[in-house]
């Protein structure tokens, strides 16, 4: 897929800014990525290996702070052997030392954990925009017929963006949380069970209060993103259409419109961050009541002589070490359930039915001349309804052949089987005897100019424009190729010439753009010419300009030109009337007016209610 970017971005549709949505199937969507990036797995390990070794360092540190609080303590107890004895100075550092090493080895581990997730989740992205860029280009047409612009853009954007960034998070956060959660539980069991039991207990009541607060405030949440939504739609309603809203005097009706959802997602924003806000408190509540609980059992112990002084120093670090990880393992659930669902649309996307393979096909079109038949073609883009009924036309090498017929007749149809954009119910389309569907696509698509109705252009020079996808192309070449259609004056009045770059602060008339795209067929130099609609959003003067082009174009070239403005096409050497999928007509333009039949009707209507 070329990464050029086009310069008018109209068509776009409104792409999901955000995941929020929950996957339709989780566990299968997980077990997806997880072969997806099953080249990873080998640096999974590693990390779950390093969250293990730092997690069980920082559950043993608790311990030698507790020795270390034991030791000071007992100097200064009445009860103990070693009250007012002189302070062992040297296990004090011995300690103090071992802890630095340990918070050291600690750090690094965490710093080596996120340099590989960071890594690992950049690379599956990567990987993934390249496989949604190369599924592109193997896509049918009629996918991008069912699909907007703007939902495939957000596929390569937004949904793999949050891929990457939820999977550093959820993964990062996921093992460390199990891995501290699992190692607290351990140590403090290990170090006393009363003590454990207390620090557990204390805290799983206050998650259960915070639980029942984060469920309630869910539906603001999901509120607030409903009225957030509400009101980008209505701004882009209004800013797309102000010319209209002005011409109608709708403005005060639309401004009421804004203030009554804006009022609402001032209340759902309200609420929804104000339980949010509860988050930080709760968590500082939880943490708290667990210190004191272990204060008072502690306590209690101690005086009972059960456990030393320094096990409840402890213990307040693994109260800390133990509410941690369940905050962590809340948040992760959330991120892995938005992993999910972005994930989850890009696979169903990979997943799409691509076109057949057809690199087994070695047949080739060679030193084309032009001549092409269309032979008893049948196509319908649903099964259950036929658009080209039985068609059939012998087009010889060098014809300039005129498609008319009203809107639906199926012309653009025509262009788009031709092409083999869309493969044939029946029949078959032949380019000098060959049938199309015997050569691969790309052979079919080399032989083809093509000017369209709506001009694209891209980010870049003009003679990048020009010459787009041709090679070994001369600056002379382009230069010559804008003087037949007109355009190089125009080209040499600008500052750069011909490497004018292409932006939004450059701009270029219609007509200018079309000629554009007339030097760039020229250029190609196929001998095959489509020219669908190629001057209708052009006022009268641009198109006799751009017509003049166009007539140099198809100088010996075989040309099919499907037009609306049927004076545009008088001289073609035969002219297709279309309706509903069939030839009802056909011959030059003289001699179908003489028949005095559809194609004089159309072409007379065009002149009806003009005074003579």
């Amino acid at each position: 897929m070329s990464d050029e970017r086009p310069i008018n971005n109209s068509n776009r549709g409104p792409g999901r800014n955000r995941v929020t949505e929950k996957p339709k199937d989780f566990k299968g969507t997980w077990v997806k990525l997880i072969r997806y990036g099953k080249n990873f797995l080998p640096l999974i390990i590693i990390v779950m290996a390093v969250v293990c070794v730092s997690t069980a360092l920082q559950v043993i540190s608790p311990i030698y702070l507790g020795d270390m609080a034991t030791a000071i303590s007992d100097i200064i107890n009445l009860h103990s052997p070693n009250f007012l004895k002189p302070l062992d100075m040297d296990y004090i550092v011995g300690i103090g030392m071992l802890l630095i090493f340990m918070f050291a080895f600690v750090a690094m581990f965490n710093f080596t954990q996120g340099w590989i997730l960071a890594t690992v989740t950049q690379k599956i992205s990567k990987q993934m925009r390249t496989d949604v860029s190369k599924k592109i280009n193997r896509l049918p047409f009629r996918f991008f017929h069912k699909t907007s612009y703007g939902d495939v853009m957000s596929y390569l954007t937004n949904d793999i963006d949050t891929i990457g960034m939820t999977l550093n998070q959820s993964l990062s956060g996921l093992f460390t949380s199990v891995a501290l959660l699992v190692g607290s539980v351990i140590a403090m069991l290990f170090t006393n069970w009363i003590m454990a039991a207390t620090a557990i207990l204390s805290s799983l009541a206050g998650f259960a209060l915070m639980a029942v607060i984060i469920k309630r405030s869910q539906r603001y949440f999901a509120a607030q993103q409903r009225d957030l939504g509400n009101v980008n739609g209505h701004v882009e309603e209004a800013y797309t259409g102000h010319t209209i809203i002005k011409a109608y005097n709708n403005s005060k009706a639309f401004r009421q419109k804004f203030e009554d959802i804006n009022n609402k997602l001032y209340v759902s924003g309200w609420k929804s961050q104000f339980f949010s806000g509860l988050t930080f408190p709760l968590m500082s509540f939880v943490g708290n009541f667990g210190y004191v609980m272990v204060s008072i059992v502690g306590a209690v112990l101690v005086v009972n002589g059960s456990i030393p002084f320094g096990t409840i120093v402890t213990f307040m670090i693994f109260v800390r070490l133990f509410t941690q990880p369940l905050a962590q393992l809340a948040q992760a659930v959330t991120t892995l359930q938005r992993t999910a669902a972005a994930s989850e649309r890009v696979f169903t996307f990979l997943e799409v039915e691509e076109m057949e393979d057809e690199s087994q096909k070695v047949k080739r079109l060679t030193g084309v001349k032009g001549h092409v038949e269309f032979k008893n073609v049948k196509f319908g883009y649903v099964p259950e309804k036929t658009v080209i009924h039985n068609f059939s036309a012998d087009v010889k090498a060098g014809q300039k052949i005129a498609i008319v017929g009203p809107t639906g007749a199926g012309k653009t149809t025509l262009v788009n089987l031709l092409m083999r954009f869309y493969e044939v119910d029946g029949g078959e389309i032949l380019i000098d005897g060959v049938p199309t569907s015997e050569v691969p696509r790309e052979d079919v698509h080399n032989q083809f100019g093509m000017v369209l109705q709506d001009t694209w252009l891209f980010e870049g020079t003009i003679k990048e424009n020009i010459i787009y996808s041709e090679k070994n192309i001369t600056d002379e070449q382009v230069e010559n190729a804008c003087k037949t259609v007109g355009l190089d004056h125009f080209i040499q009045t600008l500052p750069d010439k011909y490497d004018t770059v292409l932006n939004e602060s450059m701009s270029l008339s219609e007509g200018q753009k079309q000629l554009l795209t007339i030097a760039r067929a020229i250029i190609k130099d196929s001998p095959l010419l489509i020219l669908d609609e190629a001057t209708s959003s052009v006022d009268t003067r641009t198109e006799r300009i751009v017509q003049a082009a166009m007539d140099k174009l198809t100088v010996g070239r075989t040309s099919f030109v499907i037009a609306h403005r049927l004076s545009t096409i008088k001289n073609a050497d035969k002219i297709l009337v279309i309706r509903d999928g069939d030839v009802v007509e056909s011959g030059s333009h003289d001699q179908l007016l003489a028949k005095n039949g559809f194609y004089a009707g159309l072409y007379n209507s065009q002149f009806e209610g003009c005074d003579g």
